[in-house]
């Protein structure tokens, strides 16, 4: 798994591109303000091959991978990147937050479409590792865990979560002085909560191991999506794989 952390600060002076291709500004307190001028028709190109290109490139070597890197890949000048995005932080932002919302709309489109709890998980896993999702997650979503008694206060709660098999309640955790903006915690917390009705939902059919917890199901989109260079070898070993460990994730009758 090529996940890493970034410092997902929030650049408070300097402007970005928002979704839509529209251009924002960062003022105090890192909020965005949006602005009305459309781009281009040769800068909202840009935008998308550069978009194209984190996408990719992250995916394989992870967030740690230089804008440089995304720069070559999308064929312009890294000048270009950071004219769009005038820090690396807010491109993982843009990035993260735009696959955190693709795997909850596939989790919600599962949990819509398919009546049997266990077919309904099994769709979620095979359709996200297919999207190759998992290995865009942002930091603070991989790091699900329970929180005991000594957990700071202002971590952020995941709201209605459902509790773990030992106990406790969900929250996203964070790295000691990492700033988490509110929308990156709303976009985290609304796919934890469809995600964890899936597993209830299987859990409660008897279809799933009872120890088996949402932040276990988001590892294994997360792990089983490797990077390979040729598309059909990584198809058949995502495939593979994940048939591996949803074998692992059944509940198996008692003998």
């Amino acid at each position: 798994m090529h996940i890493q952390d970034s410092h997902w600060s929030t650049a408070s002076s300097a402007s970005a591109l928002a979704p839509g291709g529209t251009l924002s500004a960062a003022v105090g307190g890192g909020r965005e303000v949006s602005r009305t001028t459309p781009l281009r028709v040769d800068a909202q190109r840009n935008l998308e091959h550069v978009l194209r290109a984190a996408r990719e490139v992250f995916g394989e070597l992870g967030y740690g991978a230089p804008m440089e890197d995304v720069a070559r890949r999308a064929r312009v000048g890294v000048g270009t990147v950071y004219r769009r995005f005038p820090s690396k932080d807010v491109l993982v932002r843009r990035i993260a937050e735009e696959e955190t919302s693709r795997l909850t709309d596939q989790a919600r489109t599962a949990l819509g479409q398919e009546d049997e709890p266990w077919s309904a998980l099994s769709r979620f896993l095979r359709t996200s590792v297919a999207s190759g999702a998992g290995r865009l997650l942002p930091p603070q979503v991989l790091r699900v865990g329970v929180a005991d008694e000594d957990t700071v206060a202002d971590e952020a709660r995941v709201p209605h979560q459902r509790t773990q098999p030992g106990g406790g309640e969900l929250r996203l955790l964070t790295e000691p002085g990492t700033p988490a903006g509110a929308d990156d915690d709303a976009g985290a917390a609304a796919l934890l909560e469809v995600v964890g009705q899936l597993v209830d939902r299987a859990r409660a059919a008897g279809e799933l191991r009872p120890d088996v917890s949402v932040s276990d199901v988001l590892l294994v989109i997360a792990t089983a999506a490797p990077s390979l260079p040729d598309a059909a070898q990584q198809a058949a070993a995502s495939t593979r794989l994940l048939d591996i460990l949803l074998e692992g994730l059944r509940s198996r009758p008692s003998a």
